[in-house]
Formats: structure tokens, C-alpha cells, sequence
């Protein structure tokens, strides 16, 4: 067999060969040679049963064996066709029960006795036909449109009842429902066999999908991607929609058929889709920073959202988008903080767009309300001023959790979506032992990127696994890979990998300038959620502000003492001195003695137990020091430091805090032991 120029399949003409009539015979050969097998078994049964009536004529042990021999061998042949079609299966066994029951009649009587030379020139004839025309059929059947080219596979699958409709053939996807048998199989039997047709087809386990149908437990739809086109990673060139509204698709990469890898985090009334939070989870080396750039870049290019980010790891992935962040905080108190504001900002959001009309977050909630539709005053607009929409985003997550509990993010997971909050939280493992289970619920969105087998359960929802996802099988050797499964997608698409965008170190200036872009027309905070979050937050939170570009100058900063000119410097600017010093009264007379002063070194604690009045004073100007520092979440710990300064002793801090608790000036957290410093402007 040769290949013509056009690729087609056909058969040299020998040497000999020459002329027309040599290749029309040798071209009805090959084309009658498919359909000699029943005519040659017909002949061969005809010689087999006269050969055998030289021997068994008339002979009764002959006949039972013989009889036995037909019996047996149709059962078989049932057997043996039990993997195949109902039709195949019968017609083969008719075929072997008339074949050898007159075999084992010429056998006994002759092949010329009676009718059986009649039976053997009219029946055998027939027969033959029948599998012709079977043959001529089934090719028929292997039209692509009818689905009968892929019956081979099935059966060496396993599901070889299975029909398969007309197949829809796309750039490198191919798409074909699937029928199975009645009350024999189901799609669970599909999804099984998902690795033994990805083996036949010589493809990897990802290229194969299964998306049964939700309104039938036996058909569905087998999708196959020939190629990985994900193979060869793209990189980021810059946000997909600059300027454009959080509510509107994020791009982050791709799928394997080269189209757009999109995730929605608001929600939208009109589109039947519910506002998301997002799990992003992949082990080490998986790609979880260049994931999490891919969607931190989206995020601060939209104009009506806030982006709060905690990075145990000091911004290491993120610094050049760090200035285009609303709020970031680097882990311990500072995440404290804010898992607290959150929680603060939740009740007063959603007050505010119940106060207004919204169900849910929308675009036009981020806009001046000039619409009396959406008013908080009875029958004209109320003129108030838009909330952004807010993201808060908890990188590296399980450091989080390990500080604050398993079910630090339970009470926003349930509670932020209604208020337009969106929570993001980055971990490796999101097992049952590092993340509560009410926490993992509430977070129905998930990026799934590389992980250990044993893992996926743990990210992806098992339908999406049976349906042919399987993260494990990259682990850490294909980066960026991943799985989306989120609201506003697609079902059949969430089996599907993709890849994000890769980040190489040329793209560093464009974020920068992206960040610049955020912190010059990016949102801040509406009043409701600045002071919501200044109440809980202090001074630790500053929102977006431009950068200060005046030099600081070298040393501790000096101010002057006025009066005192005849220690200056002659030009009228007073004495300079530390701020520190500049209450103190040169001419006032040292303090005295205070109790405790002459208690002994050793055997009992360093420094003074003030009095009652006086310790209350002391901490109260504790906390103030510590509010200004911006750090708003404080223990018995922080203290140790502060007592040493002070030359304090440290017994008596649990006891005021607990105190200031009462009072008001210190809130509890989830941590025992640890307290939230409420603000003094807010302090009850």
C-alpha cells in the first residue's frame, strides 16, 4: 500500500500489471477480498462435515460426541459475544448453531443424505450474504457523522453498548455525546474508564473529560483535546480592562483550547450570579505567587474596588503592586487588625446597601446616589456617596490560621458576600486540620493549581474529579496549571485546565506603573467603610494615599523651645531640643521617692508596682503609644518591653487589661488572651 500526493491510501499495480484492465482486476480484488471470510467458512463446513462421514457415518458415540462438540460451542460463542452488541451477539450464534449442527448431521448421515445437500447450497449461501451485508452496513456505520469510528474504542474501554452521537469537532477539542446502555451502565462507568481512554488514544488523563448530563444518569458528553496548547506559557502583558468595573470578567490566563481563563467576583442580578469568595490552593512550586499576580493586577486595575492584602512574607511576590493597595499588612498583629476590621465592615456595608436599595453589591452602588430608586431618603436622591466594592485577600493563609484559629475567616466567609466583600485566602493544604470545615464551605470558588494526589479531594468537589480534573497528577512540574471552578462559568468548563499568565522580570515596571495608575485613580474608601475600619483599626490604617516626596531630614527630627533667646542661635528660633523633653520644666524640682524604690534587686520582680489611679493612668498612655504605632491588637506579651521601659513591674498588666476591657478602651479577639485597642475617638 502507497500514499498518493493527496494523502489518500491505495495499492501499487505490480510489474506485470500494464494497461486498464490490470488495475481495475487488482482494484475489485481488494475490494472483494474484505467479503470472502463467510464464503470460505461456508466451504470449509462443507468439506469439514464430508471428511467427517468418512469416519463417524452412522456411528452413535460419534453423534453424542459430535452433538456435545455443536452445544458447546455456541454456548461459547453467547459467551464470547457478550462484550459486543445485542445484534452481533445472536447473529453470530444462529451463525455457529446452523454451521455446526449440519456438520454434525453430514457427519452421522452423509453430506448427501436427505436435504442436507440442499440445506448446505441454499442456507450456507445465505448466511454468507448475511455477514456481507452486516459488513457493508457497519462500514456505512463508520461515517464520522453517524459516531460509529469510535465503536472500536468503547469496547476495548469497556462500553461497547455505549453509542456515540455526532461529534462536534472544534480547534483542537473535540466534543461527541454519549449514550449508554440501559440499565446496564451509567456515567459513573464513564468516568471510571476516563484513564483507559485517554491510554487507547496515547493522551494524558487531563485531555480526557466526561460531562455527564444533569438531567440523565446515563448520557452526557465526552469531550478530547488533542493537543496541549498550554504547553508553551504566555506571559502577562498588561491588565485586560484598565479602568473598567470590578464587575466585569478578570482575565488570568487561559485554557487548554486557547480560550480565556475568566473568574467574576461581585455578583450580578441580571445574570442569575451570586457574588463568590475564592480559594486559591496549590503546593509548593505550583505557581500560587504568579497565580495570585495574574489576579492582584486585575483587581487594582478596576476603578470602583478596595484591595486590603496580608502577607506573612513581607510582600516578597507582591512589592511592586504593594503602593496600589488600599491596606497591607505583613502578618501577626497586623493581620489581627484586619481579620478584625473586616469583620467590623461587614454589618455596616451591608446597612448602608440595605439603606439604598441594593440586594447586592452592583456597579451603580459605587457611583454618587442620584438615583431616588436607590435612595436613603423617602422620594429624592439622597446624594450619598458610593461604596467600592472590597476585596480582602489572606496570602499564605495557614500562618493566619495557625495565630488565630481554624475559624478566623468562618464569620466573613458566611457573612462579607451580601455586603460586596470578596474573600481571598491562599494556603498550600486547605485540609480539615489547618482550615475549619464551615470556613471551607463558605468558599465555593476555587483557583486549583498543582497539588499531591492525596490532596484533591481537599480542593476540588468530587464531581469535578470524577468528571475528569486531576491536579495531582502535575504536582509541582507544571507551574501555573490549574483549575477553575467558580460562579459565572460554565460547568462543563470546570474539568478543563488552564494556565495563568507568567510574570518574567521584565513585566516589574509595568506593574509598578500599574500600582502608580491604582493609587492615582483608584477608589478609596467610602465613608461608611473608612469608618467602620478606622474604628476598629486606627491609625494602622491609611487607605490609598499619595507618597510624601519632601526629604526627611538626616538625624532625629528638633523643634524649638520659644522664650530662651539668650541660648539660641540668635535668629529667634528658640533653643532646639528633643520633642520628648520639650515639656520639662528646667527650674521644677526632682521627683521624690516612690514607693518600691528601695525594694531589693533580687527575689522579687524588677522595678515599681504604681498604685491603682496611677496604673490605670500608665496604661491608658500605653495604649495610646501602642495606637499611634498603629499596632491595634495587644497581649501581656507586648507589654514586656514597654514595663522594662518604664521600669514597671509586669504582674499587674493582666489585670488592667481586663479593666480596660470593662471600660471599654480594649475589645477581646478569637485568640485568648489577645485584645483589640478600640480607638480612643470611638472608646464607649
Amino acid at each position: 500500500m502507497a500514499y498518493a500526493q493527496d494523502g489518500t491510501a491505495g495499492y501499487l499495480a505490480p510489474p506485470y500489471a500494464t494497461g486498464s484492465g490490470g488495475n481495475v482486476g487488482i482494484y475489485l480484488l481488494n475490494r472483494v477480498m474484505p467479503h470472502l471470510p463467510p464464503w470460505l467458512t461456508w466451504a470449509g463446513t462443507g468439506m469439514a462435515g464430508a471428511l467427517g462421514s468418512l469416519r463417524w457415518e452412522a456411528s452413535a458415540p460419534a453423534g453424542v460426541g459430535l452433538t456435545l462438540a455443536s452445544v458447546t460451542l455456541t454456548a461459547a460463542t453467547w459467551w464470547a459475544g457478550k462484550s459486543t452488541t445485542q445484534q452481533r451477539r445472536l447473529h453470530s450464534a444462529i451463525t455457529v448453531a446452523a454451521g455446526s449442527a449440519w456438520v454434525t448431521g453430514a457427519c452421522l448421515a452423509g453430506p448427501l443424505t436427505g436435504p442436507l445437500d440442499d440445506l448446505f447450497l441454499m442456507g450456507g449461501p445465505v448466511v454468507a450474504l448475511s455477514w456481507n451485508i452486516r459488513m457493508i452496513l457497519r462500514r456505512n456505520d463508520t461515517d464520522p457523522q453517524a459516531g460509529g469510528a469510535d465503536k472500536g474504542l468503547l469496547e476495548k474501554v469497556g462500553l461497547a453498548r455505549a453509542q456515540i452521537g455526532a461529534a462536534k469537532v472544534e480547534p483542537n477539542r473535540v466534543t461527541a455525546p454519549l449514550s449508554l446502555e440501559p440499565g446496564e451502565q451509567t456515567n459513573d462507568d464513564v468516568s471510571k474508564a476516563l484513564a483507559r481512554i485517554a491510554s487507547a488514544l496515547d493522551l494524558p488523563v487531563s485531555a480526557v473529560r466526561y460531562h455527564p448530563s444533569p438531567d440523565s444518569s446515563r448520557r452526557g458528553e465526552l469531550v478530547i483535546v488533542p493537543e496541549d496548547m498550554l504547553a508553551h506559557g504566555a506571559d502577562w502583558e498588561g491588565p485586560s480592562n484598565l479602568g473598567g468595573s470590578i464587575a466585569q470578567p478578570l482575565v488570568i490566563g487561559r485554557y487548554d483550547d486557547g480560550s480565556p481563563l475568566l473568574l467574576w467576583l461581585p455578583g450580578d442580578p441580571e445574570a442569575k450570579r451570586n457574588s463568590t469568595h475564592l480559594l486559591i490552593a496549590g503546593g509548593t512550586g505550583s505557581g500560587k505567587g504568579e497565580t495570585a499576580l495574574n489576579l492582584m493586577t486585575e483587581i487594582l486595575s478596576r476603578r470602583d474596588v478596595l484591595l486590603w492584602v496580608s502577607d506573612p512574607k513581607a510582600f516578597q511576590d507582591f512589592a511592586p503592586l504593594r503602593p496600589g493597595m488600599d491596606w497591607s499588612a505583613e502578618g501577626g498583629a497586623d493581620t489581627e487588625v484586619m481579620v478584625e476590621a473586616v469583620k467590623a465592615v461587614i454589618p455596616a456595608r451591608t446597612r448602608w446597601l440595605g439603606a439604598h436599595g441594593y440586594r447586592q453589591w452592583v456597579p451603580a452602588a459605587a457611583q454618587t446616589q442620584t438615583d431616588p430608586a436607590h435612595s436613603c431618603q423617602a422620594g429624592r436622591a439622597c446624594g450619598c456617596t458610593g461604596m467600592p466594592f472590597l476585596v480582602a485577600w489572606f496570602e499564605e493563609a495557614a500562618n493566619t490560621l495557625r495565630n488565630l484559629g481554624d475559624d478566623a475567616f468562618t464569620g466573613i466567609a458566611q457573612e462579607a458576600r451580601s455586603a460586596g466583600v470578596s474573600l481571598i485566602v491562599s494556603l498550600q493544604r486547605p485540609s480539615y486540620d489547618q482550615m475549619s470545615p464551615s470556613t471551607r464551605a463558605s468558599l465555593p470558588s476555587v483557583i486549583a493549581l498543582g497539588c499531591d494526589r492525596r490532596d484533591e479531594g481537599f480542593v476540588l468537589p468530587d464531581g469535578v474529579l470524577a468528571a475528569g480534573a486531576h491536579p495531582g497528577a502535575w504536582g509541582n512540574r507544571r507551574p501555573g496549571y490549574c483549575y477553575l471552578v467558580s460562579t459565572g462559568i460554565p460547568e462543563d468548563r470546570y474539568p478543563s485546565p488552564g494556565r495563568t499568565f507568567a510574570f518574567p522580570t521584565r513585566a516589574v515596571p509595568l506593574m509598578e506603573q500599574l500600582a502608580a495608575w491604582a493609587l492615582r485613580e483608584g477608589a478609596t474608601a467610602d465613608p461608611v467603610t473608612g469608618g467602620a475600619v478606622t474604628a476598629v483599626a486606627g491609625r494602622a490604617y491609611t487607605g490609598r494615599t499619595k507618597p510624601d516626596t519632601t526629604p526627611a531630614p538626616a538625624g532625629p527630627r528638633l523643634t524649638a523651645v520659644q522664650g530662651d533667646h539668650d541660648m539660641n542661635d540668635g535668629q529667634g528660633q528658640g533653643l532646639l531640643v528633643d520633642p520628648e523633653d520639650a515639656g520639662i520644666d528646667p527650674e521644677a524640682d526632682l521627683p521624690g521617692d516612690e514607693d518600691g524604690d528601695d525594694a531589693p534587686i533580687f527575689g522579687q520582680e524588677s522595678g515599681r508596682k504604681p498604685k491603682p489611679d496611677e496604673a490605670r493612668e500608665l496604661l491608658a498612655l500605653a495604649l495610646e503609644e501602642f495606637e499611634r504605632a498603629g499596632q491595634m491588637v495587644v497581649g501581656p506579651v507586648d507589654f514586656l518591653d514597654w514595663c522594662d521601659r518604664n521600669n514597671l513591674t509586669r504582674s499587674w498588666v493582666s489585670k488592667r487589661l481586663k479593666e480596660a476591657a470593662i471600660d471599654g478602651r480594649l475589645e477581646p479577639t478569637n485568640t485568648t488572651g489577645r485584645w483589640r485597642i478600640v480607638p480612643a475617638l470611638a472608646a464607649a
